[in-house]
């Protein structure tokens, strides 16, 4: 079997997986990544996947939710495995230095697929392993991965297989993606039994990460309306245009989002615009009059009394407080040093 061989091909041969972990990741995204092999493996009684996790410095790897993860060593130590899979989010662009970008665009055509989940996708752009590439990253980045990497063609989906390489938006995407891998590989029963065991409907990679991501609701055209304004963050609607594009009066959407939400839908869509600008405060070092512009706000001075309103604490002070931007400076991709 050659290294080029599509590891998602059936095969009944074992699988070797190292997954490189960077700190701050999230404890979810390595088990969806890591436990649906092992469930495999134990339907099936013998190892059809082996893994390994490795770090950028083989020390344990300290996760987002104060949690150590060892490794058996540094990048080094996935020589040898057929696929590696990278698991990143917050502070990627800190914690991937250029040494380990480098390190890993060296030893990128040793394996026979590369992947990355969640911010994973930026470490892959960074070693120039998704030019020209179909790709994706969690919903809340893609627009500013799509303006960093013009040359990847970056999609809202799920999960994303190109060719050697693969990607995927989070941490229930990362358990989709496997999933497919295990159906591909040993069949739609063995898959349909590990996600089973963990009471979990897998989703295809062409689904949109996004939809649905509110809890069910009593109307379906309250959530058709959510739908609407989560749309149109940047250039928000004004109530009475939501409604009639719903089908219904202004008065009827009022009682239809308090009887469902407990607010009215001019609250609950500027709620909407300050949590993203929120994320974006946090997790981008994006200026804050872009925050704003890019969340629906004409005026910083609205901006900021709205965002001190929501959260108690100023935009500047949120930054200050944060875990580290996801995200590398805007206006473009950092390049390898």
């Amino acid at each position: 079997m050659t290294k080029s061989a599509d590891i998602f091909a059936p095969s009944a041969a074992p699988l070797d997986i190292a997954l490189l972990v960077l700190p701050q990741a999230s404890i979810w995204e390595v088990a969806a990544t890591l436990d649906p092999m092992r469930s495999a493996n134990r339907h099936l009684g013998y190892e059809a996947f082996r893994w390994r996790v490795v770090s950028p410095d083989g020390a344990a790897v300290p996760l987002t939710c104060g949690i150590e993860l060892p490794s058996v060593g540094g990048l080094a130590a996935a020589a040898g495995a057929d696929v590696l899979i990278v698991v990143a989010g917050f502070q990627q662009a800190e914690v991937a230095d250029g040494r380990l970008i480098r390190l890993l665009a060296r030893m990128a055509g040793g394996f026979r697929a590369v992947g990355g989940i969640d911010a994973g996708a930026w470490v892959l752009a960074r070693a120039g392993l998704l030019e020209g590439r179909r790709a994706t990253v969690h919903w809340e980045d893609l627009e500013d991965f799509a303006a960093s990497w013009p040359g990847v063609e970056v999609v809202p989906d799920r999960f994303v297989i190109h060719g050697p390489r693969f990607t995927a938006g989070g941490a229930a995407p990362a358990a989709d993606l496997m999933l497919h891998l295990i159906e591909r590989r040993l069949g739609a029963p063995l898959a349909l039994q590990v996600a089973g065991s963990f009471l979990y409907e897998a989703r295809a990679g062409a689904e949109p990460q996004v939809v649905p991501r509110h809890r069910p609701l009593a109307d379906p055209r309250v959530g058709a309306a959510i739908s609407r304004m989560e749309a149109a963050l940047e250039e928000p609607e004004p109530v009475a245009a939501v409604a009639a594009a719903v089908g219904l009066s202004v008065r009827r959407l009022e009682a239809l989002f308090r009887a469902d939400l407990g607010m009215g839908p001019g609250a609950y869509a500027l709620d909407l615009r300050l949590q993203a600008a929120r994320r974006m405060v946090v997790d981008t070092r994006h200026p804050l009059q872009v925050v704003a512009v890019r969340c629906g706000f004409t005026s910083q001075s609205a901006f900021a009394r709205a965002f001190q309103r929501r959260f108690g604490q100023s935009a500047s002070a949120a930054r200050g407080a944060g875990n580290g931007p996801r995200l590398p400076d805007a206006g473009g991709g950092l390049p390898v040093p």
